[in-house]
């Protein structure tokens, strides 16, 4: 078949000096021209082989087409959602109206859900009463007209729109095809002998390599590259977004505890046990196991008398507090769950307990004294045992969201605290212009929000070139004193904090839409490949 194929786009050449359209070809043993796609590859690999020996030379064309779903399919048949559900009811003063659920049994469920909100949106139908009625006499079904001409044809004269609208609404499916355009090369002829390859010794006895064709040895031809591993954009970046906290003087915290209990993700944060972000529809739970180890008693009865009852100056919620709940197992929604434990530990020396190795070096070396050992400052005043700090980490959390262009069930959050005494909303705002300065996104806006835990609170958007708008890129605010002060810090103590996505400063570094194409099955291994360094 091969042969057979070579030799007909040969004799073809020969008669017409070129093939225009290879489309125009019959196949030997064929009756029609070869106008389907695996006809085409067959010819592609006929080509192929002529190219290597510089008998013929191609251009590839390409053709785009549509075909129907097997909804589109039926919809040829039986009309659209939205003209079948005008049939099904009666002209306005012409009949009793037909209640939604009349129409659920006359046409079915799906076709009156989808065909309902279309053919009001067309100005078909109305509403009467508690029914349904029609309010054009006529009309023209435009979605069965335009999908029959797809069928047909192939294609719509209408133009891309429509057939956006139509793959949208998954009714119809794109195709791309190729055909090619053919002419002659410098060493073609009509024979299709195939030239050899190797010399042999049987060749060389008979002397029959005097006559033969050889193909030509291409000496200048390099080898086959090898493939070499890539890093990912989000490693990229999260690099340099690292490289700009330990250049600003931050330590890292370790948060390698996927699991987190609803204590520490929820409780310690001051967030109350009736929050929506704990619903099952927002948050991941374990189901085995389902609870925690208690966490230190002393801490725990504080935190729950503040929720319960108040304390430190606030009146707290209210509301009962439930040691189930607390305990509960979860995925954690955000890494500010390892951010409180790393604070509890920082606040240790304030309560007078040991210090253990993680928050003297979170404090740059800080000596290690207990509340037996505190000793005057250098303004006279005792120490209270408090070490300023900046922390941050780089982590996955997972939500239980609903995935968009712009949303994943998991995600990387960048985590960041700062501890220090009588600091200021503004501080926080001027040291996030700082940073995301250095990681080369200057249009940035800052608008009040409510956190639980952080009183003022800020959300964070950074203007994204490719999709001309402004993008939610963090959460910020200054931790609620119902928090900090059960942990043992000074009133004069104030905390910085702050959430930060990955994904999407990686976007608008990169200029992806969809972060769907960044992370999961979607991702071009080569555009990882090709993808530059990241220099903030």
């Amino acid at each position: 078949m091969a042969e057979a194929l070579q030799q007909l786009i040969l004799d073809t050449l020969d008669a017409q000096s070129t093939i225009k359209d290879t489309r125009t070809l019959v196949i030997p043993g064929n009756t029609t021209p070869a106008a389907s796609q695996d006809e085409q590859i067959a010819i592609l690999g006929a080509l192929n082989s002529l190219l290597s020996r510089d008998m013929i030379s191609y251009q590839t064309n390409e053709i785009v087409s549509y075909d129907l779903t097997a909804e589109g399919a039926q919809i040829v048949e039986q009309g659209s959602n939205e003209a079948r559900v005008w049939q099904a009811l009666p002209l306005k003063g012409q009949g009793a109206p037909v209640t939604p659920v009349q129409l659920k049994k006359a046409v079915g469920d799906d076709v009156a859900k989808v065909g309902q909100g279309r053919a009001f949106k067309s100005g078909w139908i109305g509403k009467e009463g508690d029914g349904l009625v029609k309010i054009a006499p006529e009309i023209v079904d435009v979605t069965q007209n335009d999908l029959q001409e797809i069928k047909s044809t192939g294609t719509l004269k209408s133009g891309e729109k429509v057939i956006a609208d139509l793959r949208k609404r998954k009714l119809v499916v794109q195709k791309k095809g190729q055909w090619f355009s053919v002419s002659k090369g410098s060493n073609f002829s009509t024979s299709n002998a195939k030239p050899e390859t190797d010399l042999t010794v049987d060749m060389l006895t008979s002397g029959s390599w005097k006559t033969s064709t050889f193909k030509k040895y291409n000496f200048e031809a390099e080898g086959i590259p090898t493939n070499g591993g890539g890093l990912h954009p989000l490693l990229k970046v999260r690099e340099e977004i690292r490289n700009i906290f330990l250049e600003m003087g931050f330590a890292e915290m370790p948060t390698s505890s996927f699991v987190e209990s609803g204590f520490w993700c929820f409780d310690a944060l001051f967030v109350p046990q009736q929050h929506p972000a704990r619903d099952l529809q927002d948050t991941f739970y374990l189901s085995d196991p389902v609870k925690s180890l208690p966490p230190k008693k002393e801490y725990y009865d504080i935190v729950s008398q503040v929720h319960e009852h108040g304390g430190f100056g606030s009146m707290g919620y209210r509301a009962p507090w439930v040691d189930d709940e607390s305990r509960r197992l979860l995925l954690r929604t955000h890494t500010t769950a390892s951010s409180a434990q790393m604070l509890y530990k920082l606040a240790a020396r304030c309560r007078g307990e040991p210090v253990d190795g993680d928050e003297g070096e979170f404090t740059h070396g800080a000596q290690s004294t207990t509340g037996a050992d505190k000793v005057e400052g250098q303004d006279g005043k005792k120490d209270d045992g408090f070490r300023a700090a900046k922390l941050f980490s780089i982590d996955r959390v997972f939500r239980n969201e609903t995935m968009d262009a712009t949303h994943l069930a998991e995600f990387h959050q960048v985590e960041g605290v700062v501890a220090d005494r009588n600091l200021t909303l503004a501080d926080l705002i001027g040291f996030m212009r700082v940073f995301f300065n250095k990681m080369g996104i200057e249009n940035v806006r800052f608008k009040p929000a409510y956190n639980p835990y952080t009183e003022p609170s800020m959300e964070i958007f950074a203007f994204h070139p490719m999709l001309n708008r402004w993008v939610e890129v963090g959460n910020s605010g200054m931790f609620r004193p119902e928090m900090l002060e059960p942990m043992g810090f000074p009133k004069d103590v104030r905390v910085h904090g702050w959430g930060l996505s990955l994904e999407r400063p990686t976007m608008i570094r990169y200029g992806i839409n969809n972060i769907r194409t960044l992370v999961g099955h979607k991702v071009s291994i080569e555009g990882i490949e090709n993808s530059p360094a990241v220099m903030f």
